[in-house]
């Protein structure tokens, strides 16, 4: 009989932190949920930054939950959350200041000042990533504008995942996938962009050692385990600590030619490939190449994503109007179809209600701006997002297709994106293709597979997708008709995003 091994994977959404323990029994993999906590921003006179300490002690509850759960027989232990923010340690090992949320405005201006002192092409040729005003370059860079004291006083640069291993382990390392997201490693070379990053005047020594996912970083530090309560060393792997690497590790495909949809806060869109593909095809379609997992790329660009609905709920919220988000698909499902269309990714989207305006209201402005009527009801409201999204990811598969030369058929939707089947059916219909919708945690799961591999239970990512399959359920969404019709909106969003283009 084979004994049942137990892993504990944390993620770290933009709305909430869970701890989610894995049980593999050699066969299937099934999860618990062992601790949720909120993980938003914590907003100071200065900044939006990391409620960093917060999260360290949830972070250590749920290490000393599972332990308790698992009767002190924990295997290992992951995380992962999204990319691009960090932290920034002196020479002692001290955590300087409270890291910076993406959503910052420090940025403002950054990208255009990157410009000035490395021409864009260079940058992408170094670099391979997408311009994303958020990514760790321009936040480095905002930093060296400002003369800030932190970075003059900084010797190591850890992103937020591994600012919490070395603190989880005491090891000062990089992520490999984490790493590619801050648009300052050169996968050419496999190291990072040194002579672009002094280029940058952003100082070089802070950046550390690169570790490639499934990397066991060392036990559990002894200082930490008495703080709660454990008795036996654990060791702590680098899966994918970026959630998306993670997310695409849990694909349940059998082949390799799929599109994948990572969706939730952000939606992800693109392929898995062999290596980074960077030529000036993909520069032109702002392609990026993410770090994924067994030395594998992630050819992909970033969407806008849930984070439009999310943000409508919550000023409606704040107006006292509750919905759920089941509530707000209803209402989208029965709002007119395909009447209005926004770019998800304009920059009047990207930030929260509070520097902004309330996204419906931004909503209805660009379809104002635009020429189209402006959804007048909540319900049209979603509709127009959700629907704007799934031909959004019509144009980046299409995108990723013509740099690649081939089709990618089906496509894997994973995340939590997934509940919402509205989206799922928006996007088979939008794509003309089946789409494959699950895992829903399938961060989580991706986690749990690196980990099992890290430590030998699995022998292969190929095994461990065949667990996946194995263990969770997936809905397959067919195109329905209306053909005509999504294709006349699609011409309409390209028409869009090309007149923007030209402002």
């Amino acid at each position: 009989m084979t004994t049942t091994q137990n892993f504990l994977a944390f993620d770290l959404g933009a709305e909430s932190g869970r701890a989610i323990l894995g049980a593999f029994n050699g066969e299937r993999l099934a999860l618990q949920d062992i601790h949720r906590f909120p993980n938003t921003p914590a907003r100071l006179p200065g900044g939006q930054h990391w409620d960093i300490l917060r999260l360290w002690n949830e972070i250590k509850q749920g290490i000393g939950l599972a332990n308790q759960q698992t009767n002190g027989k924990l295997a290992g232990l992951g995380l992962d959350t999204w990319g691009v923010d960090f932290g920034l340690l002196d020479r002692s090992g001290a955590l300087i200041g409270n890291p910076y949320h993406y959503r910052d405005r420090r940025t403002d201006g950054m990208m255009d000042e990157a410009f000035r002192r490395v021409p864009r092409a260079e940058i992408y040729a170094r670099t391979g990533i997408q311009f994303m005003f958020f990514n760790s370059l321009y936040q480095l860079l905002s930093m060296v504008v400002a003369q800030a004291p932190a970075l003059e006083s900084a010797q190591t640069f850890l992103t937020i995942p591994d600012l919490l291993n070395y603190w989880l382990t005491g090891r000062k390392a990089c992520e490999f996938t984490n790493t590619t997201t801050t648009q300052c490693y050169d996968p050419r070379r496999q190291d990072w962009a040194w002579s672009m990053l002094e280029q940058m005047g952003i100082p070089t020594h802070i950046f550390p050692e690169v570790v490639q996912p499934g990397t066991v970083l060392g036990e559990l530090l002894t200082g930490v385990r008495d703080d709660i309560g454990v008795q036996r060393a654990i060791p702590v792997i680098a899966p994918a600590c970026h959630d998306t690497g993670s997310a695409v590790a849990a694909v349940p495909a059998a082949g390799r030619n799929f599109a994948w949809i990572s969706s939730g806060t952000w939606s992800i869109v693109g392929a898995e490939v062999d290596a980074a593909v960077i030529n000036e095809a993909s520069l032109g379609y702002n392609l990026t190449n993410e770090g994924g997992v067994n030395g594998t790329y992630r050819l992909s660009s970033n969407v806008g994503g849930l984070w439009l609905v999310q943000e409508c709920r919550r000023a409606w919220l704040r107006q006292g109007e509750e919905h759920s988000y089941a509530e707000l698909a209803q209402m989208a499902a029965a709002a007119p179809a395909l009447r209005s269309i926004i770019d998800p990714d304009h920059a009047s989207f990207a930030k929260p209600n509070e520097d902004g305006g309330d996204m419906a209201g931004r909503i209805r402005a660009f379809c104002r701006a635009t020429g189209q009527p402006e959804p007048s009801s909540k319900g049209a409201v979603i509709r127009c997002a959700l629907e704007s999204l799934a031909l959004k990811y019509r144009r980046i598969i299409e995108n990723v297709e013509s740099v690649l030369g081939y089709a990618l058929d089906p496509i894997h939707m994973m995340g939590g994106g997934t509940q919402n089947t509205l989206q799922c059916q928006f996007t088979a219909d939008a794509t003309n293709r089946p789409v494959i919708a699950g895992p829903v945690e399938a961060t989580t799961i991706g986690n749990l597979v690196m980990q099992m591999k890290a430590l030998g239970v699995i022998s292969s990512l190929q095994e461990g997708r065949a667990v996946v399959r194995r263990s969770f359920d997936v809905k397959t969404y067919q195109p329905a008709t209306g053909r005509a019709q999504w294709d006349a909106a699609y011409g309409k969003l390209n028409s869009i995003i090309e007149l923007q283009a030209r402002i």
